[in-house]
């Protein structure tokens, strides 16, 4: 800015000079004389404005470049910043899930096992110890009460049906296009895997094997737990 304001200056003076030395020249020629000089000291001023003018104008394009290329420079700093402190964080939630935890089911129900990120908590809301539904529910920090439209990062049913049956419980949600079925293995063995809406509050993805006689269903219920879930389902293991 500085620069501008000297040339502003420059400007400002030649440009006196050139009046002046118009003013002469036209007195000179209404008194009929011609004065050399004063020709080539106006052909000069004009000159100089117009190079003066010329270099006000090549500075402020200069600047506002200037300014620009350093505005864009900032910005891509701050995006630079901002990416690598989302990557720190995400790496930090990673590290702070490590080790995993081990989960264990009844031995009666096949002692279904897997390992889960240790920042989660487990719930048992039904035992076995007298028949019936094995239930757990797995959530980060701590398991919100018990309900059918609740989210957890994972539930675990071990039930006393024919696995032929709870898929067919399915079936008409896969015939809608709710629900995308494919196959899945695990510990030798072959299962259906799950993925999109069971109901309009549940949007995740299902395993579900045959363990004996019984039939279990790990489900995440948000899409937010997908990546734990697929880590998890990796290291299922049970008793056949």
């Amino acid at each position: 800015m500085p620069i501008i304001c000297i040339a502003s200056i420059l400007y400002s003076y030649h440009k006196r000079k050139y009046n002046n030395a118009m003013i002469l020249y036209r007195h000179s020629k209404e008194s009929g004389a011609s004065n050399p000089l004063l020709i080539s000291t106006i052909g000069l001023g004009v000159l100089s404005v117009a190079a003066i003018v010329a270099a006000i104008w090549g500075i402020s394009n200069y600047m506002a470049q200037k300014s620009d290329v350093d505005g864009r420079i900032s910005a891509a700093v701050a995006t630079a910043k901002k990416d690598q402190a989302d990557k720190d964080a995400d790496k930090f939630t990673a590290q702070e899930k490590e080790p995993n935890r081990e989960f264990a089911g009844p031995d009666d129900f096949g002692r279904l096992t897997f390992s889960f990120p240790k920042t989660w908590s487990v719930f048992i809301n039904k035992d076995v110890t007298s028949g019936g539904v094995y239930e757990a529910f797995l959530n980060p920090i701590s398991v919100p009460p018990v309900s059918a439209t609740q989210q957890y990062a994972l539930r675990v049913t071990i039930e006393q049906k024919d696995y032929d049956k709870v898929i067919s419980s399915y079936e008409t949600l896969v015939k809608k296009g709710d629900l995308h079925s494919s196959a899945v293995s695990a510990n030798g063995s072959n299962g259906t895997r799950l993925d999109g809406n069971f109901s309009k509050d549940i949007r995740g993805s299902a395993v579900i094997y045959k363990i004996r006689d019984k039939t279990a269903t790990l489900r995440t219920d948000a899409g937010a737990f997908t990546a734990d879930f697929n880590n998890l389902i990796s290291t299922i293991k049970f008793n056949n």
